[in-house]
């Protein structure tokens, strides 16, 4: 960066360069008949002017009183005429399918060189074609490791499957048993905002305040003069909304917290949260708020609205809805998972995903539907042990080939509904958990061409994802570390630089 004296410099250099220097010099009074020759000189040019340009008028004039022939009007130029049909619209075109696919021997010299742990602990690592699958780098491939955050490529690969890209949760306003109470339904939309429904935004599309307003306009509607009692289903998921294997301190710190099918801002005190306590009941603090929104909304209404919220299962068969509000699609939502490395969002796809697959929505059921999931891809999942599905436990076990296989399923495979995480993959120096890295010069070059998910937990560190080399040929990679000196900053960086020679690699011999 340069320092504020230099860029003032800059500013001014080109004014010099192009001003010229002006130098008095010495002239000689002017005698008093020249001053009378310049004082009638504006007026003298003034009538010049007047007598010049009232020549080609009156000729004009002439020309059009006598009937003589008008100068026609210049033809307007081809190239300044509105075109009669529009060029068609240049886009990316894609990847040439006869680039040159480099050659295993170089890439395993160049990765082989790079993949060095600082400290204890070592490396796995696979990088395939994308196109053919072809193998061009194992080390130890096949390994189970602790993959810690790689795990939400599989359950997005689940959630998009399962769930469905365009698909978005429902958080509704179910009439009660009594006309004067009121349930709140959870369906799994834990981007919840608190203010009006933001249709431009994935975490706060649906909002609270809307949902609170369109509710009161509905009970007016219906006459109900209150007090209103507010109750909260949230009975969608089962099981423990605390996974056992997580470690007690990273729910302390605020890496997650139990899981709930209805949440503020995925579970965090305010939409620019990303670190510190969570709410411990996600729901209960959601429902509260919809209650404080009701009430301001119910006093333009004509109503109250009695404190606290309690816990009530929705009647069964045809449910009444006052009102409903939506979330962003699920595409959008997978998205910001992988981007945001959000573990509450995580473990919520895989719970939605179980209950689109007819198992419950526990995390059991959530391991196995994403497990299940993977299997139809066509992944190999007999090695595998799921833990959890946002990877903070250490008890999963996934390899670094399988990891491999599913970004190449995203990418390249024959189910185009796993094109929508492409986006969600951060990019090298630019966004995401990947926005502060690639500044280091070994790395720069793969600044904006790498695209992966991260991977941190104490002695672990992975990086699974995607990048075009150099002769244009599409690759998919995962490394993975584990047993690594926790906090040793050269291990982030060794993974940075091996993705970055597979963005800058030749490597056909040449």
């Amino acid at each position: 960066m340069k320092g504020v004296n230099e860029a003032e410099a800059e500013k001014q250099a080109p004014e010099q360069q192009d001003t010229p220097v002006l130098r008095p010099r010495k002239t000689r009074p002017p005698n008093p008949a020249s001053k009378a020759i310049f004082r009638f000189l504006p007026q003298v040019l003034l009538t010049l002017v007047i007598a010049a340009l009232a020549v080609p008028m009156g000729l004009g004039v002439a020309a059009g009183l006598f009937g003589a022939a008008v100068t026609p009007t210049p033809k307007m130029p081809a190239w300044q005429q509105v075109p009669k049909q529009l060029s068609r619209t240049h886009i990316v075109a894609p990847l040439d399918a006869s680039a040159p696919v480099p050659l295993p021997a170089d890439v395993t010299n160049q990765l082989n060189a790079l993949l060095t742990p600082d400290g204890g602990g070592d490396f796995t690592g696979v990088v395939e074609d994308a196109l053919t699958g072809l193998p061009l780098y194992d080390r130890d491939g096949a390994k189970n490791r602790v993959p810690a955050s790689n795990m939400k490529l599989l359950t997005a690969v689940a959630a998009l499957r399962a769930i469905g890209p365009e698909t978005r949760f429902s958080t509704r306003v179910l009439a009660g048993p009594s006309a004067s109470t009121i349930i709140l339904s959870a369906g799994g939309d834990v981007l919840l905002g608190d203010g009006p429904s933001q249709p431009g935004e994935v975490l706060g599309h649906a909002g609270l305040e809307t949902l609170a307003a369109d509710a009161a306009k509905a009970l007016q509607d219906r006459g109900v003069k209150g007090p209103v009692t507010v109750q909260l289903d949230d009975g969608l998921f089962t099981g423990p909304a605390l996974n056992p294997a997580w470690s007690l301190d990273d729910v302390a710190a605020g890496e997650t917290a139990p899981i709930f099918p209805l949440a503020l801002n995925s579970a965090r005190t305010s939409p620019g949260a990303t670190t510190g306590p969570r709410p411990q009941d996600a729901a209960l603090t959601a429902a509260e708020a919809f209650a404080g929104k009701l009430q301001a909304a119910g006093a333009a209404a004509g109503f109250t609205v009695v404190p606290g919220v309690e816990r009530a299962a929705a009647p069964s068969g045809k449910q009444d809805v006052l009102a409903s509000v939506v979330s962003a699609t699920v595409r959008e939502q997978v998205d910001l998972m992988l981007e945001t490395s959000d573990n509450y969002l995580a473990e919520v796809f895989g719970r939605m995903s179980a209950l689109s697959e007819g198992k419950p929505g526990s995390n059991d059921g959530a391991t196995a539907a994403v497990s299940s999931q993977l299997a139809e891809v066509g992944i190999a999942t007999d090695s595998m042990h799921l833990a959890d599905v946002s990877g903070l436990a250490l008890g999963n076990q996934v390899s670094a080939r399988q990891f491999a296989d599913v970004v190449r399923a995203i990418t390249s495979g024959p189910d185009t509904r796993l094109r929508a995480a492409l986006a969600g993959f951060p990019v090298a120096g630019l966004t995401g958990t990947l926005g502060d890295r690639y500044a280091d010069p070994t790395t720069s070059q793969g600044a904006g061409l790498v695209r992966a998910k991260t991977g941190t937990l104490n002695s672990v560190i992975a990086l699974s994802g995607y990048v075009v080399d150099a002769n244009g040929r599409l690759l998919v990679f995962s490394f993975i570390g584990n047993g690594l000196t926790p906090g040793a900053a050269g291990n982030k960086v060794a993974l940075d630089r091996a993705a970055t020679a597979l963005a800058s690699c030749g490597c056909t011999g040449g």
